[in-house]
């Protein structure tokens, strides 16, 4: 299955650390039922969305973290993917249980560096800056390339 991570940019240099249980985004049924017109790819989207907003909430709570966005893409065996408890979650809302090994994640959807004066603002509470955020699309590194994400 395929799960999106809410992330920040200093988790990069420590992804296999992590083995706990994670919450993440994903093509739920109930992300199917609630947009019933969307196909696979417009679920996707929806699911990193939510997972890019969970990212920015992270960044309040890391002030000495670079101030961008960050997805982290994995495929991890479906037994591993349970819905999230919370019943106030969002409907992409997932654990993963056994944690997600660095050798999982295929890539990472980040903020260009010019949208970091909007993640500062829209941290501090601006809601014209998180709306210039939810407008931007987040740029896509294979993992190939992580080391070229600018921080």
């Amino acid at each position: 299955m395929r799960v999106y991570l809410p992330a920040t940019l200093d988790e990069l240099d420590h992804l296999a650390a992590d083995g706990g249980p994670r919450r993440a985004h994903a093509v739920t049924a109930a992300l199917r039922a609630a947009l019933p017109d969307e196909d696979d790819e417009g679920w996707e989207f929806v699911a990193q969305l939510v997972a890019a907003d969970e990212s920015l909430a992270m960044l309040a709570d890391r002030p000495g973290v670079p101030r961008l966005r960050l997805v982290l893409a994995a495929d991890v065996p479906d037994e591993s993917v349970v819905p999230d408890a919370d019943p106030d979650a969002d409907v992409t809302a997932v654990t993963v249980l056994s944690g997600v090994p660095a050798d999982a994640v295929v890539c990472a959807h980040v903020d260009e560096p010019s949208a970091a004066a909007d993640v500062v603002a829209a941290v501090a509470g601006d809601d014209a800056a998180v709306q210039r955020l939810e407008d931007r699309d987040l740029l896509w590194y294979d993992v190939s390339e992580f080391g070229r994400i600018p921080r």
